[in-house]
């Protein structure tokens, strides 16, 4: 039998940390708005995929091995890192077809029609590269789980909801920005988020190359 208090619990937990700002947000707000509401769909799945992936793994017990094994997580770690930093420097570079002075709207329309699978291959990547968020479960599925309870099935549960709330607030996120999308188009606007989000994935980046884990 489920533990209703216990899933309450974390979904509240699990919700609280879903609304905080982070990397995930500033991806899939400035695809968005760039790139269009359904092009920040398909990197909210990617990212809240990566989480399922994450959180399976966790619950099985796969992902216990980065908590011990220095060489696996500093592996995945660098990888990552510099999977982060790499989609920084091209925001940076990336050059804007709003620059071009006619209207290409449509050819632009039609070409995004067909790249959606890109942005959820990013979204995807982000996570499933980082091995903080395999830490992330590791540390937070144990705490809601009651005693006696089985972990498989309370950490595939506590998984899905957490994607859940992830995917739904992600989703969210992406029809607000449609009322701003015609000034957030300007090139100047764009270049903006281009840079601000490059600056933030590539400070996870570094973050992430830099993180130090102590292993027994």
């Amino acid at each position: 039998m489920i533990d209703l208090g216990a899933v309450l619990a974390f979904a509240t937990a699990a919700g609280l940390l879903t609304v905080t700002p982070g990397l995930d947000t500033a991806l899939v707000l400035r695809t968005a708005a760039v790139e269009g509401a359904g092009q920040g769909r398909f990197a909210a799945l990617g990212i809240c995929t990566g989480c399922l992936i994450w959180g399976t793994a966790t619950s099985v017990g796969l992902t216990a091995l980065l908590a011990v094994s220095r060489v696996g997580f500093d592996a995945l770690r660098i990888a990552g890192a510099c999977y982060l930093v790499y989609l920084g420097v091209r925001m940076w570079v990336r050059k804007h077809e709003f620059d071009i002075e006619i209207d290409l709207t449509r050819i632009a329309g039609l070409h995004r029609r067909n790249d959606g699978h890109r942005w959820l291959v990013r979204g995807l990547l982000t996570n499933v590269l980082n091995p903080k968020v395999g830490v992330f479960y590791i540390t937070l599925l144990p705490q809601f789980i009651p005693r006696g309870g089985s972990i498989v099935r309370y950490g595939v549960l506590f998984t899905s909801i957490h994607v859940s709330e992830g995917l739904l607030w992600l989703t969210l996120l992406t029809m607000a920005i449609g009322p701003l999308r015609s000034w957030l188009r300007r090139s100047t606007v764009v270049r903006g988020l281009d840079r601000g989000t490059g600056i933030v994935l590539i400070g996870a980046g570094l973050t992430l190359a830099l993180e130090r884990r102590r292993f027994n």
